[in-house]
């Protein structure tokens, strides 16, 4: 990989008028780049509509599968931002495509998730059964005794792991007998974040939530969100864009830039999410290296108030 100094680090109007007269589609992850836990950052409302006066396509790439798309546009709709659903693409969303485009999952077949109810919503929304998931009875503790009670379900194709604020070990036996007692069952993640950031502090995220699976099965599980190239099948499967004038704009090197990096765009780095100067520039310093650097997406205000 490069050397971090062949970053461009932009700071000034001119370098961000550059940037926006260079690319017709800007893909933006949202929490550590639109806003911060439960807080907008500053400026941020007010580039977005003002690249949309610009007629340039403004896409929101999320790696959170905890949402449908209608529940992640109310968030956008609290915070004043204009979009509509076909704007957005969250992992849960490109999972459901990937089973019914890519795999052509059966009609005749359920996936069991491990996940909330927005991710349901989305397997609903493209026409795959399942199971598991928010059904209260999945919730309920399992004693010791009845750990043999689980078996194989012929009529469960895949698991589906995701974010899940309710995971248990029923979830994780269930999900664990059917990927290694069905023939064939598909072994599915929405992504593997490690972490995800809320309120300044960090929490354990889906990919935390998927290693027991992972650890226990021993196989190699499909990863749909960022940085697989998966999640840009599925917007490249509705959205039609040149990427030699499309940039990825995100808060982490190893999923948003990453991401931008496997799908042959530019990248942008935002500062206000998780990344810090020590993965840039210290002794552990990523690997991965953005096209640019700036140190919020709301510095382009500046380019708002200059077009007044």
């Amino acid at each position: 990989m490069s050397d971090t100094t062949e970053s461009k680090r932009l700071t000034t109007a001119q370098d961000y008028a550059s940037l926006i007269d260079k690319f017709d589609t800007f893909l933006f992850d949202c929490d550590g780049v639109i806003w911060s836990g439960p807080k907008l950052i500053p400026g941020v409302r007010e580039v977005i509509a003002w690249l949309r006066t610009k007629g340039k396509n403004v896409l929101f790439v999320s790696n959170n599968a905890s949402k449908s798309r209608p529940m992640y546009k109310k968030t956008f709709d609290d915070f004043g931002i204009d979009t509509t659903d076909d704007e957005l693409f969250n992992s849960g969303f490109a999972s459901a495509l990937y089973l019914a485009k890519i795999l052509n999952f059966p009609k005749d077949k359920k996936v069991y998730v491990i996940g909330m109810k927005g991710l349901e919503e989305e397997l609903d929304a493209v026409g795959v059964a399942h199971c598991g998931g928010s059904d209260p009875a999945e919730m309920e503790y399992m004693p010791a005794k009845d750990y043999t009670s689980v078996t194989p379900d012929p009529s469960v194709g895949a698991v589906l792991c995701g974010f899940d604020a309710f995971v248990n070990y029923k979830k994780y036996s269930k999900a664990h007998t059917y990927l290694t007692k069905n023939p064939g069952c598909h072994f599915i993640l929405t992504n593997t974040d490690a972490t995800f950031p809320s309120g300044g502090e960090f929490y354990p995220g889906s990919g935390a939530m998927s290693a027991p699976l992972v650890y226990s099965t021993k196989m190699t599980p499909t990863v749909i969100g960022k940085p697989n190239s998966h999640m840009m099948d599925a917007i490249l499967a509705s959205k039609d864009f040149d990427r030699s004038r499309t940039i990825m704009v995100g808060d982490n090197l190893e999923t948003d830039i990453l991401f931008g990096q496997n799908s042959g765009i530019e990248t942008l780095l935002t500062m206000t999410g998780v990344t810090n100067e020590d993965h840039l520039l210290g002794p552990k310093k990523s690997s991965t290296v953005p096209t640019y650097i700036v140190n919020s997406l709301g510095d382009f205000k500046v380019l708002v108030d200059e077009s007044k």
